[in-house]
């Protein structure tokens, strides 16, 4: 599998014929169509065939066009990088919990990114259950979200912040003003973001703490399209206090009272304990600074210039 069979491919599949995607690609028919019969045979995979209507891509083809398009970018990412540290730019590699990224990553990367003007920083949401694998396989150089259950030796663990998790409501919904039981906020629909679909981390915690079904769980592609919905009252939404704290002001939310409405937990840093990028271990000591967590609280954006979201391409069908 070559950059030239994938970019052939990716070619195919955006503007739907092998004829097109020569003109495309300055490259004549039979080119394209040996790269893709390569592609077919390395994969066993026929990957599409013509029909009246187009191309009918199988499901391993659709998986292919995915993936394809994101190693490509990646190359050309690479590319670019490789070229800004030979002009002695630094980048620095941040996963972080969906949770974390959504909500504090932001005003973090703000003030951090202003300290050095040599620094471009990526940032990706990962499964805090990869973290341990990412950082031995250099593949992040510093991890934040929640602690793993069990530290790798090799990890150096730091507490960054604490934050108080807290159930909200629409000023409508039953359970506004209510003390609520266990057994009431299991019965309740619970909006989620996509920090609810991993095994680690606060909101799970919750979860798991009030026995919530599965079938009572609606997840969201963000934590805010969640506390959107649980404006409308269509639901209980597990949230941050200090993210929710203007809403409750205003009287759009309202805090579920109860003992098991809150949770206290931290959101922790985590690097190698040696060979660590010493721009990653700044950030590890930076982040329980009072000033850093001043600015995830209030979660400034950041300027173009010094982020770059890791890339990640998905086709819906």
């Amino acid at each position: 599998m070559t950059p030239a069979q994938l970019r052939a491919y990716v070619a195919v599949v955006r503007l739907g014929s092998v004829k097109q995607a020569a003109a495309h690609l300055s490259v004549s028919e039979s080119a394209v169509s040996l790269h893709i019969g390569q592609l077919r045979k390395e994969f066993g995979d026929k990957l599409f065939s013509r029909t009246v209507a187009g191309l009918a891509f199988t499901p391993g083809g659709l998986r292919l066009a995915s993936r394809a398009a994101e190693l490509l970018g990646l190359q050309d990412r690479t590319v670019l990088e490789v070229s800004a540290a030979g002009r002695g730019r630094r980048l620095l590699r941040v996963a972080a919990s969906s949770l974390f990224a959504e909500l504090a990553a932001p005003g973090l990367i703000e003030l951090f990114a202003k300290r050095a003007s040599d620094l471009d920083v990526e940032l990706s949401v990962r499964d805090p259950g990869s973290f341990e694998t990412l950082l031995l396989t250099r593949a992040a150089d510093i991890a934040i979200g929640p602690q793993p259950s069990v530290v790798n030796p090799a990890i150096t663990c730091r507490p960054a912040m604490n934050y108080r998790l807290v159930i909200v409501v629409g000023p409508d919904h039953p359970l506004a003003g209510v003390p609520a039981s266990a057994a009431q906020l299991r019965s309740q629909t619970w909006l989620l973001g996509p920090s609810a679909s991993t095994d680690l981390g606060a909101v799970q915690a919750m979860l798991r703490r009030l026995a919530v079904p599965d079938d009572r769980q609606q997840i969201f592609q963000s934590h805010a399209a969640a506390l959107g919905e649980a404006k409308r009252g269509k639901g209980v939404a597990p949230a941050l206090s200090f993210t929710v704290a203007p809403d409750v002001r205003t009287g759009q939310l309202l805090l579920v009272a109860g003992p098991h409405t809150t949770l206290e937990t931290v959101w922790h840093s985590l690097v190698l304990a040696a060979g660590t990028p010493s721009a990653a271990a700044e950030l590890s000591r930076f982040a329980s600074t009072p000033r850093a967590i001043q600015a995830m609280m209030r979660g400034a954006g950041v300027r173009v210039g010094h982020f770059r979201p890791s890339v990640h391409v998905t086709l819906w069908s």
